[in-house]
């Protein structure tokens, strides 16, 4: 039976996306019928048009494409060989054209989608392109699939603004089967508490730069997502709690003969579920209001990134669902905390995995009626398919259904021992506006920060006044503002938590405001952020001052000033057009004139995406 408040949560979705949805679901079984009854999508296609689509194939693939039998398979991968994540990609293309072909299909490469990596941008100006990048890479993603040669797709990507726009450009062509491919996490390097303490030591200037780039080179070693729970693993569980990856295929590490049976059984399960077989199931029928549901509460029962409560309200607008951070809040009080992983504890995503992994996790959602079973998944119908994992015998690849719990309470618990009551991110409001607060590695006693502004208008403002010590034996709420969707493209500001850190690790009371994102990453630092509406959408966090009080209560949820701003008018200002230039920024102004709210996705589809 489903928990009642994830019940009434989920009504609530379904009542408010009626209309959307419904104009939705006709556009995509109007296509996917006239799909079905003609066959292959490549045969409405002209002759000039299919040759071209087939010139270059090798022989074999050249005369599949020529006919009207085949399914045709796009594959639309992320590689690039500067990501970790990504890296492993290279060689997936010839894997799966094989398995496909296995299958009674045929693949083509469709198209590629730029993939840029926050950790190499972080404070840098290219992070103001990253979150703009999500709807590029949706835009590129409807690019490769608008050829009208595809009946099915395969998308390879992994990280944090990666997958949410594969998944909001597959949505617009909702009538195809699209299964995610993961790579899978690189193995454990230095230990989370190790690294992190080696940050706090570089920004107290206790070791060099030598030493520091050490520390980070052992963290991040070989091809493979980072190993922390961020944005990019959040994507890999979200992406198999919403039925989108195969069963337990989220974390594999790369280059194993497990991962590479996965990928295979990801090639075949494409043909297997196109419009022209007994399981046809397009992605926007596995996307719907109870998927999406689910996916906030594996993000919340899990302490995932605070960079979804964006992209679910974004992945959810592409199939015509209106996801609120109302909802969020609602389910957050009734989903405990069943896991601990970096920067929420000190494990990574490999020792969760081997303590019970996805299959465990699920099971133990399923069981306590806060996830919805009854589910279309690209493994067929019902969430129960997630209770399993994968494994080889003989060289063969099954799923045997996990009973045994976690094998390690310190990473992975029951719903019935959690670790936290609630979900970890408390949406919170008041009259300085509405923020998101990530608490799950807060410690109770700095769950409650009262302390005067230090207002900044650049991150690097800050951490210069760290610096030069102007910071030290004080109590202060950092205000750091002009960081928005609008303003900048509400950049990650990552860098300023050892700093902070350290301060709270000295006695100060310490916290941070902001419009801009930090992804979960404020770990132990008190932080409530994406705060909307931002400062240069005319929000009341422009007319703060240094020394104004700044009420910032997580338990309650709320967020005050305790100034009067009658009559005040706004500091600062987002940078001009003129100014907002180089590494390419300036290509990206249309898309600071007509980006919307964080709370609404901080989209540039608005609530049509």
């Amino acid at each position: 039976m489903v928990d009642p408040v994830v019940s009434e949560v989920t009504d609530r979705v379904v009542t408010r996306s009626r209309d959307t949805r419904r104009a939705y679901l006709e556009r995509v079984r109007r296509a996917g019928a006239e799909l079905r009854e003609r066959g292959p999508a490549r045969g409405r296609l002209a002759c000039a048009n299919l040759a071209h689509g087939f010139a270059a194939a090798p022989a074999e693939d050249k005369l599949d494409l020529r006919g009207a039998a085949k399914p045709g398979v796009a594959i639309v991968t992320s590689y690039n060989d500067m990501l970790s994540a990504h890296q492993p990609y290279e060689t997936y293309p010839p894997e799966l054209k094989r398995a496909v072909r296995e299958a009674g299909g045929v693949a083509q490469v469709a198209g590629g989608v730029p993939a840029m990596c926050d950790g190499v941008t972080q404070g840098r100006a290219g992070m103001e392109l990253s979150l703009y990048s999500r709807d590029l890479i949706a835009m590129a993603t409807a690019i490769a699939l608008s050829h009208d040669m595809f009946d099915a797709a395969l998308l390879l990507g992994v990280c944090d603004k990666i997958v949410p726009g594969l998944l909001v450009g597959a949505l617009r062509f909702g009538h195809l089967p699209a299964v995610f491919v993961p790579a899978g996490p690189m193995t454990s390097g230095l230990p989370n508490k190790v690294k992190a303490r080696a940050r706090q030591a570089f920004a107290e200037g206790k070791i060099g730069r030598g030493e520091m780039l050490d520390a980070e080179a052992a963290s991040y070693h070989s091809p493979g997502t980072c190993t922390f729970y961020g944005t990019a693993n959040s994507n890999q569980l979200l992406m198999e709690v919403m039925g989108l990856h195969l069963p337990g295929a989220t974390f594999v590490n790369p280059h194993t003969e497990l991962r590479q049976a996965l990928t295979r059984a990801a090639a075949r399960r494409a043909v297997e579920i196109g419009p022209h077989g007994e399981e046809y199931t397009p992605v926007g029928e596995v996307v719907d209001e109870k998927a999406i549901v689910n996916a906030v509460v594996a993000l919340l029962a899990s302490g995932g990134s605070t960079n979804h409560t964006m992209h679910l309200v974004t992945m959810a607008a592409a199939a015509g669902i209106t996801l609120t951070w109302d909802d969020m809040a609602a389910l957050s009080k009734v989903v405990p905390l069943i896991t601990r992983m970096y920067p929420n504890g000190q494990a990574d995503v490999n020792h969760f995995h081997a303590a019970g992994g996805m299959a465990v996790f699920i099971g133990d959602l399923l069981d306590a009626g806060l996830l919805h079973a009854d589910v279309l998944t690209v493994a067929g119908r019902g969430l129960g398919h997630y209770r399993t994992a994968p494994t080889l015998k003989e060289g063969a690849l099954v799923w045997e259904e996990r009973t045994e719990p976690s094998s390690d309470p310190d990473v992975l618990r029951p719903v019935a021992e959690p670790f936290s009551s609630d979900g970890g991110i408390h949406m919170l409001s008041g009259n300085l506006g509405r923020a998101v607060s990530k608490v799950s590695a807060v410690k109770p006693e700095h769950l409650v920060i009262e302390a005067p502004a230090l207002v900044f208008d650049d991150q690097l403002d800050l951490l210069a006044a760290f610096d030069r010590g102007e910071l030290n034996g004080r109590d202060f709420v950092a205000v750091v503002r002009y960081q928005g969707p609008r303003a900048n493209g509400m950049p990650e500001l990552h860098k300023l938590t050892p700093p902070l850190a350290v301060l709270l690790d000295r006695g100060q009371k310490v916290a941070i405001v902001t419009d801009g994102r930090m992804s979960g990453a404020s770990g132990k630092v008190p932080a409530a952020i994406h705060l909307s509406p931002e400062a240069a959408d005319g929000g009341p966090i422009a007319l703060l001052r240094d020394g104004d009080v700044v009420r910032l209560d997580s338990t309650a949820g709320t967020l005050t000033v305790l100034a009067d701003l009658t009559g005040r008018v706004p500091e600062g200002a987002p940078l001009t057009d003129e100014q907002w230039t180089g590494t390419g920024r300036e290509l990206f102004a249309s898309f600071r004139r007509t980006v919307g709210p964080a709370e609404r996705g901080a989209s540039v589809f608005g609530g049509t995406a």
